[in-house]
């Protein structure tokens, strides 16, 4: 048996003012159990039939709205206990001893978490939560549905519209892996029932995520390295420096690369700490990152300085001004290592990923410890291979850079 939620004009208890309390009265099996609004109204402005305020009623406006807001935040913990199939009282949802769940649609938590992530200069994080709420809000036309309503059925429905509307296996593992995470963070926040968590039934690791696979073999990397770009346009030579400097530099993404500074250059190394994992890294400098690197700072002298021309200090104050410029500067340059793989000869769909991905690879395929390529890429998710990291010394990493060229 469900319970029943109305305001009612509590008449038994009369306040100095003349005027009765509002309070939210739940009815179940029988038992009622009343908690104030903290509101009061004269019994003059108030309809005991509909136990609503009268239109004369004074701050009408407000004391409907309260109502109804109370009211709805109390059936939408009704519906939440129903669908668990949790008996309750009365007395238990007034006094919230269930549940401390606070009851928030998936769009009002996702926007919360992107307002986080913006807040604390974590970009790319609410960028990937803005899309995954967009593509939900596509998917059912509105974004007001509970938690609750994200069951195995739903994941499914939403599987098949992705896959009718030509998303790729990634996109749509992509998809999942956030929205997974967001029920997470849910659970976490007490805003979702754990009971309610569709993933262990619906597996996101069943997505064939093969195509993401892209790396190139070193032979490929020696004719990027070799082509003539001599006479070509600005960025068509930066891309080609770019993914070069980040093969040979341990994978080192491009986020990472606009932000290298002179300071991070240290003893003939580069020394920085990664923008996603806040971990240090070490790279020892060949000879022909080094080069790249004098091609661009052969007229810097502050230490302050980038090494690369994605980011100017003057103009690149605040980290939104920092994120959305290396965005629109990456947007160059992979359509620009399209036509560089093109003049090279290889038939890849070349971006700086393949680059990261070609350094993880043909050191693997030169026997390097996974472990160790692991340390070099900065990940802090390869727990498996987290107790090795601190054996490795400096002469093992210089060791096994040699295998890249």
């Amino acid at each position: 048996m469900n319970a029943t939620v109305n305001v009612i004009c509590y008449k038994q208890k009369t306040l100095k003012n003349g005027e009765h309390p509002l309070m939210i009265r739940v009815s179940k099996g029988g038992k009622k159990k009343y908690k104030s609004l903290g509101l009061s109204v004269h019994p003059d402005h108030w309809d005991f039939q509909t136990n609503r305020p009268k239109l004369k009623c004074p701050n009408r406006e407000l004391i409907l709205k309260t109502i109804l807001e109370k009211e709805a935040e109390f059936q939408r913990e009704i519906l939440e206990l129903t669908s668990m199939q949790k008996d309750y009282t009365a007395s238990s949802l007034i006094e919230n001893k269930i549940s401390q769940v606070k009851a928030k649609t998936v769009e009002e938590f996702y926007k919360e978490l992107i307002q986080h992530y913006q807040n604390t200069d974590k970009l790319g994080n609410a960028r990937t939560y803005k899309y995954s709420l967009g593509s939900i809000i596509r998917f059912k036309g509105r974004g007001d549905m509970l938690f609750s309503d994200i069951d195995v059925s739903w994941l499914k429905k939403y599987e098949q519209w992705l896959i009718g509307g030509k998303c790729t296996e990634i996109t749509i593992s992509f998809l999942f892996r956030t929205l997974r995470s967001a029920y997470n963070k849910a659970i976490v926040a007490k805003c979702a029932h754990k009971g309610n968590y569709p993933f262990g039934e619906f597996k996101v690791s069943k997505f064939d995520l093969s195509t993401q696979k892209r790396a190139i073999p070193k032979e490929a990397i020696k004719k990027v390295m070799a082509v003539d770009l001599s006479k070509e346009q600005f960025y068509i030579q930066f891309s080609r420096d770019i993914f070069i400097f980040s093969y040979l530099c341990g994978g080192i993404n491009f986020s990472d690369i606009a932000n290298l500074k002179l300071c991070n250059l240290i003893d003939n190394k580069l020394v920085y700490i990664r923008k996603k994992t806040k971990k240090k890294i070490s790279t020892p400098l060949s000879k022909e990152s080094t080069q790249i690197i004098q091609k661009y700072t052969s007229d810097k002298t502050k230490s302050s300085d980038y090494i690369f021309p994605v980011l100017d200090a003057a103009t690149h104050k605040t980290e939104v001004q920092r994120c959305n410029r290396v965005h629109k500067v990456l947007g160059k340059v992979n359509p620009s290592l399209k036509k560089v793989a093109k003049l090279a000869g290889i038939n890849v769909n070349l971006t700086t990923y393949v680059a990261r991905h070609s350094y993880a690879t043909v050191l693997k395929n030169s026997g390097v410890n996974i472990a160790l390529i692991s340390e070099t890429l900065g990940h802090s998710d390869l727990k498996t291979t987290q107790i090795y990291l601190d054996s490795f010394e400096n002469s093992q990493i210089d060791e096994a850079l040699e295998n890249l060229l």
